[in-house]
């Protein structure tokens, strides 16, 4: 069997080995229960407030105002509908995108069942939203604007700090999904006026099942739900101790190498984007060119069907996305390619390539070897690319 090459690291990373190492105590010898009074509960607190602490250190917060979750769609889903459950009195109005994660959609899709109303802003081709027009959506009860900080398919960085300052303009609360930008880009919850914001553990070489939101101090926000006093009432359910202190191991990590992390990355990006241009006719690269993830690559092939193609890397040992793994089973092409003016045979024919630390320049042209071989293959039983060949001709 072929040696796995993995470049879907938006989906998810692996547990590094530093991560795990000091994770494996609280599966056996540090077992307790941190809601427990007794000495082994009490060291389980402690060290729920050590990975809060590195947490917020990381996104220059206050260790308070973080709360560890499940996961990032969680955490979107309680800065969501906590802020608007707790904040009706004041309005009833979110502003987001029409290329957010389905956890933000489908949380604000929710409550316009409840009576909410949702503006989804539109994204110019590059995937990046109209400032102007954001603060033209702006009413009197808008309470809540909720846009991410990096886009999970196409690797675009919205202008944060911009958002931020038109928020705090209105005095409207700001929400950000980071699950993408956490470990990818620098992230100052102050200087860029940010209320709320997303992260999930596995993003950045943490553990899966554990995430974290941070909530500036002051702002008011619902539980969603009934149980215990975990989290300072805000998410009740015995903690995952073990998972929380990967969390919090494998943020400190990726704050420590972040510059070193990203010049890799954007080296891997450049050499394979080159590449791919240069040897395979008939491509569009989506999202911004350099207002971007550093390891994010989303090229659409024409004449070729996204899904033979992740079929057909699979078998040589290749590991990519045809676009967000929360989508995995879905025939619809990408939400986030339509938003960006793709027609649906260019949205179905992308590939998005996600790279990560353990990816080397040989991956890359093991990686670029394999796509053109198979493209050419492929575009060869394809009647439709045959026809426009005959044509050129």
């Amino acid at each position: 069997m072929n040696k796995i090459k993995y470049f879907d690291h938006a989906a998810t990373t692996s547990v590094k080995e530093e991560v795990l190492k000091e994770m494996l105590p609280y599966f056996s010898i540090e077992y307790g229960n941190a809601s427990s009074i007794y000495s082994i509960g009490r060291r389980a607190k402690r060290s729920i407030d050590e990975a809060r602490r590195r947490v917020a250190i990381t996104i220059n917060s206050e260790p308070k105002e973080i709360y560890f979750t499940g996961c990032g769609s969680e955490s979107d889903n309680i800065a969501i509908k906590g802020i608007a459950y707790a904040n009706k009195d004041k309005g009833n109005h979110i502003i987001t995108t029409k290329i957010e994660h389905h956890a933000i959609l489908n949380a604000c899709k929710t409550l316009e069942k409840e009576g909410f109303s949702v503006t989804y802003l539109n994204v110019d081709k590059q995937g990046v939203i109209n400032l102007q027009e954001l603060e033209n959506a702006i009413t009197n009860k808008t309470i809540l604007i909720s846009i991410m900080f990096a886009n999970n398919e196409i690797g675009t960085i919205e202008p944060i700090e911009e958002i931020g300052k038109i928020a705090k303009k209105y005095n409207i609360l700001f929400h950000t999904d980071g699950v993408q930008a956490i470990g990818n880009a620098k992230i100052d919850v102050k200087n860029m006026n940010i209320d709320l914001l997303s992260m999930s553990a596995h993003k950045f070489y943490g553990p899966k099942g554990v995430g974290a939101l941070y909530i500036k101090n002051g702002v008011k926000c619902n539980k969603l739900q009934d149980g215990g006093h975990q989290e300072k009432d805000l998410r009740a359910g015995t903690e995952n101790v073990a998972g929380i202190v990967g969390l919090g191991k494998a943020i400190q990590i990726s704050c420590q190498n972040l510059h070193k992390y990203n010049t890799k990355l954007v080296e891997l990006r450049e050499y394979y984007i080159s590449q791919i241009e240069k040897r395979i006719p008939y491509i569009k690269i989506n999202g911004h060119r350099e207002k971007r993830l550093p390891g994010n690559a989303n090229i659409s092939f024409k004449f070729v069907d996204g899904e033979d193609l992740l079929l057909n890397l699979d078998a040589k040992g290749i590991c990519a996305s045809s676009g967000s793994a929360c989508s995995t089973g879905s025939t619809n092409p990408s939400h986030v390619l339509l938003a960006i003016g793709l027609k649906e045979e260019e949205a179905r024919g992308a590939l998005r390539v996600t790279f990560g630390e353990e990816n080397t320049i040989e991956d890359v042209e093991f990686l670029v070897e394999s796509l053109v071989e198979i493209v050419e293959r492929l575009r060869n039983m394809s009647p439709e690319y045959l026809e426009f060949v005959k044509n050129k001709l």
